[in-house]
């Protein structure tokens, strides 16, 4: 949470009623300024509650929350959600079943008003890339009546409502943590599901596992959003391929990819000007990321061949003009 008394108490109350699983709920407060840790009061005794003296980002905040929790799921929440009381138990069922899964997404909604109400518009129905290596939310904006009603592999969750299996984060937790915390926010929930599907663990959408999403921050209001959020998209948006990409996912999209980075190259240029700085960031960290570019690979390697067992992962690649959920 970081100034979240918009939505806290909703978020929180739908979290304490999940039904037919135990669960333990660890929040993560980065500094709010706001009345959030006061509404946090009113759930004393229901709530493990670590209040950080500033704000670490999403990533920092999150990696604190699953390394003080000792379940064998874990849901990664934002405080802008809402959960159906099943979520959690519909989306361990399958897991339990589905052995290659490391993640899981489920049928996340638009909310909105002060009890975050179900739209009739998606959020998320799970993550996919497409052929130029872009990174999306399946079925953003859309009509939620009759579409993706079928479960089914997608390559990755969002980080509004994530599904993790404890073994498969322990399995590619890296020096900067389960989700890396050189991305502070943006991006993050892609970079772990790339090195999920890397060492072999696939992603399962699963629809009857509902929650809505207020979700604040979308590219068509990217001019509304402050500094700090866009220069970390930018800088995310060569740390994850600085990460993950293998050679062959480069030749594959490089046409593409090489003309959409021009385009961000020139919009920094010429429109969004503090975003420049991660550039520098980018150089000055270079040797550190390469170093962790090798971390990531070696762990790939020897989680992949132990995952041939479990059916493997390869990224699911389509084509959609849908919106992208964090460029």
């Amino acid at each position: 949470t970081h100034d979240s008394a918009r939505d806290i108490r909703v978020s929180v109350a739908s979290a304490l009623a999940q039904v037919g699983v135990t669960t333990e709920l660890i929040v993560v407060d980065n500094a709010s300024s706001d009345s959030t840790l006061e509404i946090l009061r009113e759930f004393s005794g229901q709530v493990r509650l670590f209040a950080m003296d500033r704000n670490t980002g999403f990533a920092v905040g999150m990696n604190t929350g699953i390394e003080a929790s000792t379940g064998r799921y874990v849901l990664a929440l934002n405080p802008d959600c809402r959960l159906e009381p099943d979520f959690c138990a519909v989306l361990a069922e399958r897991l339990d079943e589905v052995h290659s899964a490391g993640s899981a997404s489920g049928r996340l909604y638009r909310g909105s008003g002060p009890t975050l109400v179900r739209t009739d518009t998606l959020d998320s129905t799970g993550m996919y890339f497409t052929a130029s290596g872009r990174h999306f939310d399946r079925g953003a904006g859309e009509p939620a009546t009759g579409s993706y009603m079928e479960e089914g592999p997608v390559f990755g969750v969002t980080g509004a409502a994530g599904f993790y299996r404890r073994a498969a984060l322990d399995a590619v937790r890296i020096s900067t943590g389960y989700f890396d915390e050189d991305f502070f926010v943006y991006r993050e929930d892609a970079d772990l599901a790339w090195r999920l599907s890397h060492a072999g663990w696939t992603c399962l959408y699963v629809p009857g596992a509902e929650a809505v999403h207020r979700r604040a921050n979308l590219p068509e209001r990217r001019s509304r959003m402050s500094a700090a959020i866009n220069y970390h998209s930018v800088k995310n948006r060569w740390l994850l391929r600085i990460n993950n990409q293998t050679a062959r996912e480069f030749l594959a999209t490089a046409i593409p990819t090489l003309a959409r980075d021009a385009v961000v190259i020139a919009a920094c240029l010429v429109r969004e000007r503090s975003s420049i700085a991660a550039f520098p960031w980018l150089w000055r960290n270079r040797h550190r990321l390469v170093a962790k570019r090798r971390e990531i690979q070696a762990l790939s390697r020897k989680y992949a061949t132990a995952a041939q067992g479990r059916d493997g992962a390869d990224m699911l690649v389509q084509e959609h003009p849908r919106k992208e959920s964090t460029d």
